[in-house]
């Protein structure tokens, strides 16, 4: 098989889902010619609203080519939105489980049957505080070495101006009408680690070579220079949390914790790791 055919559920997706994109939202797609026409591929796509996987699954839908996604397994099973994600063909992620390595063998298979497969690489919405793509997970670039299909990256903007990422209600902003900015760029070319042990030190390379090209992509859009340096919520969180002494991190009141400082030898509280 060279493409996966639309079918009806995705074609009743798009009824349901296009009409309120196009009233709520104005569009500029970009890049649709680095898409393939036929054959198995892969897309990587930052991630910064809730809103952001309509709007590529929109701009993927317009070229022909549609996505299978990864997806978490609970919005597998019940109602509607199962059946939905069932008959899309979308991929269920089993997190931290046994039957985690399926999703994987999932996404293999789909590439060698000519479909196209899309990773968001942070693995969650980001949280870098300019809204660029933090630190990415190795699970495209798995992929990506095993089946040696096309990775292209996409960027996507506007979204996240109408609904950022972890919002309160007052943070939604519909209108004035945003325009979501959808940007697929060149395949990603990763020949040179092809026949490679996919080790841990290849795989970070290999991710680190994707994000890079997200990235570039999201420049583009935004025209402004991206952060030097890849953002890392575990690591800032945990550098934070070795800044708070540990008497508030033990659960006692700042009052308490002070009284206990002014009273402990030097270097007896704070800065020690959780």
């Amino acid at each position: 098989m060279s493409r996966r055919r639309i079918g009806f559920w995705y074609r009743l997706a798009a009824v349901l889902l296009k009409p309120p994109l196009v009233v709520f939202f104005k569009r500029d797609w970009r890049g649709m010619e680095h898409i393939p026409e036929n054959g198995g591929f892969i897309t990587v796509v930052n991630h910064n609203s809730a809103l952001d996987p309509l709007s590529y699954a929109h701009f993927q839908y317009n070229t022909g080519r549609v996505p299978r996604f990864l997806a978490k397994v609970g919005l597998f099973r019940s109602g509607f939105m199962g059946a939905a994600m069932r008959g899309t063909g979308q991929i269920p992620v089993y997190r931290e489980s046994k039957d985690a390595i399926g999703a994987f063998r999932a996404a293999v298979a789909a590439i060698h049957k000519g479909e196209c497969v899309a990773f968001y690489p942070e693995g969650t919405l980001t949280r870098e505080p300019g809204m660029w793509p933090m630190k990415g997970k190795t699970g495209a670039a798995r992929v990506a070495l095993e089946t040696q299909a096309p990775v292209i990256p996409v960027a996507q903007w506007g979204a996240n101006l109408a609904v950022p990422p972890y919002p309160k209600r007052k943070d939604i902003k519909l209108f004035p009408r945003k325009t979501l900015i959808v940007q697929a760029g060149p395949p990603i070319d990763l020949s040179e680690f092809y026949g490679e042990e996919p080790t841990a030190a290849v795989l970070r390379e290999v991710t680190e070579r994707i994000m890079d090209e997200i990235t570039v992509q999201l420049a583009d859009i935004r025209q402004e220079p991206a952060p030097s340096q890849r953002y890392e919520h575990r690591k800032t969180v945990g550098q934070a949390t070795e800044q708070v002494p540990r008497q508030q991190r033990d659960g006692k009141q700042p009052q308490q914790a002070q009284a206990q400082q002014d009273t402990a030898p030097p270097g007896a509280a704070g800065g020690e790791n959780a």
